[in-house]
């Protein structure tokens, strides 16, 4: 009888190695599928198999959040996928992107290392919800295009965000893809085409039904993360903030070039956080933002 309850004990602990070596191994590779096809590189048909072959019930809401990621004309601006999935879920994405980027190293470690380093990590909830959101944006943006968020209103009390800082998150990753999708085309080029600039800010989605530079809920605590990979831990509001900041000035920007514009420039100067001065301290560009700030004051 002792000699089968030793048995039993010996098949569960090798059933449990199995299972975690099982999801150890779909983790890598789902790492690997998105490296290879969140840019613009297409899946193919083979890819989506192999997607379909991981049957794990545990990483069965991470997969598919991939498989979106990395799909041309995805839904990741529907409910279903801007709705903050469960914290294990989110582990298991955030996970997946550590291994995306460790594969990437000119010497990479052991991915079962960085899998346990991860696993046995206390990660902020914080951190994991920017990681989530930064992925879901970045595959908005490199996956359907052309870029056209004009229909979108993103109602940020249905997506199960608990407070002012995870819905800041929310708000502050969407803006980040905005503002990319404009700073060549107010930095780079020379003279400023300023007619591309505003016909993409046409083009940004609504939070809560209004327009984007209206949303003002950016007095939640300061927090600090990994933001950038190889950088060390750095204030979010001031990384995200500042962005966010350079965006509004390029629109302003923008609709200083006409006359017609004025009053969507005065909207845009008294209804957003460019008014604010308690944030300029985020801002590199303090100084534009307070001769702003003093203008409208006379």
């Amino acid at each position: 009888m002792r000699k089968i309850f030793l048995i039993a004990i010996l098949t569960i602990g090798n059933l449990s190695v199995m299972n975690a070596s099982d999801l150890n191994n779909n983790l890598i590779e789902l790492a690997k599928i998105y490296r290879n096809f969140m840019f613009r590189n297409s899946p193919t048909t083979s890819t989506f198999e192999q997607l379909a072959e991981i049957k794990s019930s545990e990483l069965m809401n991470a997969t598919k959040f991939i498989k979106e990621t990395i799909t041309t004309g995805n839904k990741l601006t529907t409910t279903e996928f801007l709705k903050l999935p469960d914290e294990t879920t989110l582990k298991y994405i955030n996970i997946i992107r550590r291994i995306n980027w460790n594969i990437t190293e000119e010497q990479p470690k052991d991915n079962n290392k960085v899998i346990t380093e991860l696993t046995d990590s206390a990660i902020p909830r914080y951190e994991l919800i920017d990681n989530y959101y930064e992925m879901l944006f970045i595959g908005v943006g490199n996956k359907n295009q052309p870029f056209n968020l004009s229909g979108v209103d993103f109602q940020m009390n249905k997506y199960e965000l608990q407070d002012n800082t995870e819905k800041g998150i929310f708000f502050l990753n969407a803006m980040n893809l905005c503002g990319t999708l404009i700073w060549g085309y107010m930095n780079i080029v020379k003279p400023p085409n300023y007619k591309k600039a505003l016909q993409y800010i046409k083009k940004y989605p609504k939070f809560n039904g209004q327009p984007y530079y209206q949303y003002l809920d950016f007095g939640f605590p300061d927090f600090e993360m990994v933001i950038i990979k190889d950088k060390g831990k750095e204030s979010y509001k001031s990384y995200y903030i500042n962005r966010y900041y350079n965006t509004l000035l390029s629109h302003l920007e923008c609709l200083s070039q006409k006359k017609k514009d004025k009053e969507k420039r005065i909207d845009l100067l008294l209804g957003s956080i460019l008014k604010v001065e308690n944030y300029y301290k985020y801002s590199k560009k303090k100084k534009v933002l307070k001769e702003l700030f003093t203008t409208m004051k006379r």
